[in-house]
């Protein structure tokens, strides 16, 4: 970290309601060596997690459709194909992810692995993202999900052959970037296509 970089002059709270919006002046040493004096908001929501649950014998993935306000104000009709999700709140990424995941898509996993992490909007938004991968069977659904109804929560559960939902993403229908980075992820490590015999 170069913290010999970053000098910070001012920070002020624009809003802190449902999250919060800081607008933040610092210095900035460039790389030929001059300062130059920056302003940056940034959105603090927290950090989260995502997991595909897959299917190696099905070829299957577990994916939820739900409605999300910013997207419906940016021209999408809202209705988002996504991966199972949700923000830490204190608890560690695997935990709060195997909750996450009972929560919205009614399967329970223990056995979940974490690939990688990222962050998903670093322009504006601080939040760090924890990507996990964990194998699903039809004996491991303990309930029909769909999330909680006090947090406003409304999940449709899809099972999906990952061939589809890799077409979806083609097709427009998944337009959600942490879902493409695990089906892709997926495509090339969990359920790669089968090989053709000569």
């Amino acid at each position: 970290m170069q913290d010999d970089r970053i000098k910070i002059r001012n920070v002020e709270v624009l809003s802190n309601d449902w999250y919060l919006l800081q607008k933040t002046t610092f210095d900035y040493r460039r790389s030929d060596g001059s300062w130059q004096t920056l302003t940056r908001e940034t959105y603090d929501r927290g950090n989260g997690a995502t997991i595909l649950l897959y299917n190696r014998e099905r070829r299957s993935v577990i994916l939820i459709r739900q409605f999300r306000f910013p997207t419906y104000g940016n021209g999408h009709d809202g209705f988002l194909i996504e991966t199972a999700a949700g923000l830490l709140d204190q608890a560690s990424p695997e935990e709060r992810i195997k909750a996450e995941a009972e929560e919205e898509t009614g399967y329970r996993v223990t056995d979940v692995r974490k690939i990688f992490e990222a962050f998903m909007s670093p322009g504006s938004v601080t939040e760090k993202l924890y990507f996990f991968v964990a194998e699903y069977d039809p004996g491991s659904r303990v309930s029909d999900g769909g999330g909680l109804h006090a947090e406003g929560e409304d999940i449709q559960v899809l099972e999906l052959p990952l061939e589809q939902a890799l077409q979806m993403i083609g097709s427009g229908e998944i337009a959600d970037g942490k879902t493409i980075m695990l089906l892709q992820y997926a495509q090339l490590h969990l359920l790669p296509p089968p090989a053709i015999a000569n």
